[in-house]
C-alpha cells in the first residue's frame, strides 16, 4: 500500500505534469510573471465554469474575502454575521476593517451556519452576512438570501472550500456555489479542491459596479496608472499559479466525482455506527446520493458520540494515518475574538462539534485499499 497522504499533490500533479510544465516554459520564457495572458485565460474560464460575469483573481483567499467587503463599503462599527464553526480568516478580515463580527451557531447535520441563529442576531446594525460552504458542503443559500432581502443586507459567500458544488434552489434550478450571493471569496490554497502551487484567490460577483470597485482595489486603487481612485491593497494572483489552475479546472469536475466517491465508500464502512455519524448532502439527504451535487467534500469530517476523539487521532497517527481536527476551538473562544457579549448557551452545536469531529483523509488520489486501511483501524480503536 502507497504511503497515505491527508492530501496527495504529488499524484495528482504527475496527471497534469506535461501541461503545467509547458505553461510554466512559456511563462518564465515570455516574463510574463503578473497579470500575463495566463492570468486573464484563467479568468475567462473560471467566468465560463462558474456561469458568473466577473472573477477578479487575487492573491490569496483572506485577501479576497477582505477585498469583498471593502467593496461593498460597509463602515466601521457595521455588524457582519458568520458561522462560529469554521476558519479564522473569515472572522479575521471582519475584525481588520473594524466591523463588528457576530457569531453565530451552526447546523448539527450540514456544520454550516443556522439560518434560525441568524434571524435572531439581526439588529439595525446589520449590514451582512458570510455564509461558509463549509468542507465543500452548500449553505441553506435560499433562506439566506430570502432573510438578506427582507432586511436589505449584503450576502458574501465564503467559497473557499465548495467551489464547484452545485446549490439546488426551491425551484429545482442549480447554480454554482458562490455566484448566488451579492460577491463571493474563494482560496486557491494548495490543499483546495482547485489549489494551485502557492497562494491565490479570486472574487466574484455578478454586479458590474462591484467588480469594477473591485479591481480597483486589488490594484492599489487604481484603474490608471499612477491615479489611485480608492484605497486599495496589492493582491495579485501571479501567472505561474493561474497556469495551474488553468491547468485543473477542466478536471475539477472529475476531482470533485473522485472526491464523492471515496466519501460513499468511506460511509459504507461506517454504516449505522452507533457511535459515528458520517457527513451527508442536505439536511434531508440519508447518505450521499447517486447524483449527489452539492456536497465536494473539501473534507470527510466524522463526528463521534462517546468516542476518546483524540486518543483516536493518535492511534491514526501511530498506524501512519493522517488525520484533522477542524475545528479544535470556536472563533468565540479565540482570545483574538473573545466578546463578552456571546453567551454559551448559543453556541450548544458549535461546543459539541469541536469535541466530536475527525477529519480523515480526502483527496483524489484515494484508493480502495487506502480506504479500507483507514476505515478497519477506525472501527478497530472504537
Amino acid at each position: 500500500m502507497k504511503k497515505i497522504q491527508m492530501v496527495d499533490l504529488q499524484g495528482q500533479y504527475t496527471k497534469i505534469k506535461n501541461e503545467v510544465n509547458s505553461s510554466f516554459d512559456e511563462i518564465l520564457g515570455s516574463a510574463a510573471f503578473i497579470n500575463g495572458p495566463k492570468v486573464h485565460q484563467f479568468q475567462k474560464n473560471l467566468e465560463d465554469y462558474l456561469d458568473v460575469k466577473h472573477v477578479i483573481p487575487c492573491a490569496n483567499g483572506t485577501d479576497a474575502l477582505q477585498i469583498a467587503m471593502m467593496g461593498l463599503g460597509l463602515e466601521q462599527g457595521d455588524e457582519v454575521i458568520t458561522a462560529d464553526f469554521t476558519f479564522a480568516a473569515t472572522v479575521e478580515v471582519i475584525a481588520l476593517l473594524k466591523l463588528t463580527p457576530v457569531l453565530v451557531d451552526v447546523d448539527p447535520v450540514t456544520f454550516n451556519i443556522d439560518v434560525d441563529a441568524v434571524k435572531k442576531a439581526i439588529t439595525p446594525k446589520t449590514k451582512a452576512i458570510v455564509p461558509v460552504h463549509l468542507f465543500g458542503l452548500a449553505a441553506n443559500m435560499d433562506e439566506i438570501m430570502d432573510l438578506a432581502k427582507e432586511h436589505n443586507l449584503y450576502v458574501i459567500e465564503d467559497n473557499a472550500q465548495g467551489i464547484g458544488a452545485n446549490y439546488t434552489h426551491k425551484d429545482g434550478s442549480k447554480t454554482k456555489t458562490g455566484v448566488i450571493g451579492h460577491v463571493a471569496s474563494t482560496s486557491f490554497f494548495p490543499s483546495k479542491n482547485l489549489g494551485c502551487y502557492g497562494d491565490g484567490g479570486a472574487i466574484f460577483t455578478n454586479d458590474d459596479d462591484l467588480a469594477h470597485t473591485i479591481r480597483g482595489i486589488v490594484n492599489h486603487g487604481m484603474y490608471k496608472r499612477y491615479h489611485h481612485d480608492v484605497v486599495g491593497v496589492n493582491s495579485r494572483l501571479d501567472s505561474l499559479q493561474a497556469a495551474v489552475l488553468d491547468a485543473k479546472l477542466p478536471h475539477l469536475d472529475s476531482y470533485n466525482n473522485a472526491r464523492r466517491d471515496a466519501a460513499r465508500k468511506y460511509n459504507e464502512a461506517f454504516k449505522n455506527h452507533p457511535k459515528i455519524t458520517v457527513p451527508s448532502g442536505r439536511t434531508n439527504c440519508d447518505g450521499i446520493c447517486d447524483t449527489c451535487d452539492c456536497h465536494v467534500f473539501h473534507q470527510y469530517t466524522l463526528n463521534l458520540k462517546d468516542v476518546n476523539r483524540d486518543a483516536l487521532v493518535a492511534h491514526l497517527n501511530e498506524k501512519g494515518i493522517p488525520c484533522g481536527v477542524y475545528y479544535p476551538i470556536p472563533l468565540h473562544k479565540q482570545k483574538a475574538y473573545a466578546d463578552n457579549r456571546y453567551n454559551e448557551a448559543d453556541f450548544q452545536v458549535t461546543n459539541d462539534l469541536v469535541q466530536s469531529v475527525i477529519s480523515l483523509p480526502m483527496h483524489t488520489e484515494l484508493d480502495d485499499e487506502q480506504i479500507a486501511f483507514i476505515t478497519k483501524t477506525v472501527l478497530e480503536f472504537i
